[in-house]
């Protein structure tokens, strides 16, 4: 069963993902605040976060770098009505991005997939800058890149 936390403060898309995802066997766990984040991660690590970076209240931008220090393997996928966003050095943290506004839950659910998929491929040592990878390559991935 695949846990997924969706961190974002509309609740009627925290019940759309529900209502979608629950179908492919999902346990779906959807938040909009700080304290329920770091105390979900700390219960019952997920294996992806749905992360919209836009919130009322709270940054979602330090969400994510929480994340990232804290559980450095752990997936999060940007998934924000804001087109503004990819550009911004901040989301390279992030494992993905995805619009909400011209988003279909298929195209969600293969965006899940593929970084799913990515986390179980074995990492090249990569130069690291102030003791984080800058670029993580996958094996199957450098040959083709030498080439």
């Amino acid at each position: 069963m695949l846990h997924i936390l969706i961190v974002d403060d509309q609740p009627y898309l925290c019940k759309l993902f529900q209502h979608e995802l629950l179908e492919d066997n999902c346990h779906i766990i959807g938040t909009g605040n700080t304290e329920s984040i770091k105390r979900y991660l700390e219960d019952s690590m997920p294996d992806i976060v749905l992360l919209e970076i836009s919130l009322h209240g709270f940054e979602g931008w330090d969400v994510l770098h929480y994340i990232k220090m804290k559980y450095p393997d752990l997936p999060v996928l940007i998934v924000t009505s804001y087109d503004n966003y990819p550009d911004d050095p901040r989301a390279y943290e992030a494992d993905g991005y995805l619009l909400k506004d011209f988003m279909h839950l298929k195209v969600l659910k293969e965006k899940i997939t593929n970084i799913l998929a990515l986390r179980e491929k074995p990492k090249v040592p990569y130069p690291r800058i102030e003791g984080k990878a800058m670029l993580p390559l996958y094996k199957n991935n450098l040959q083709s890149a030498i080439t």
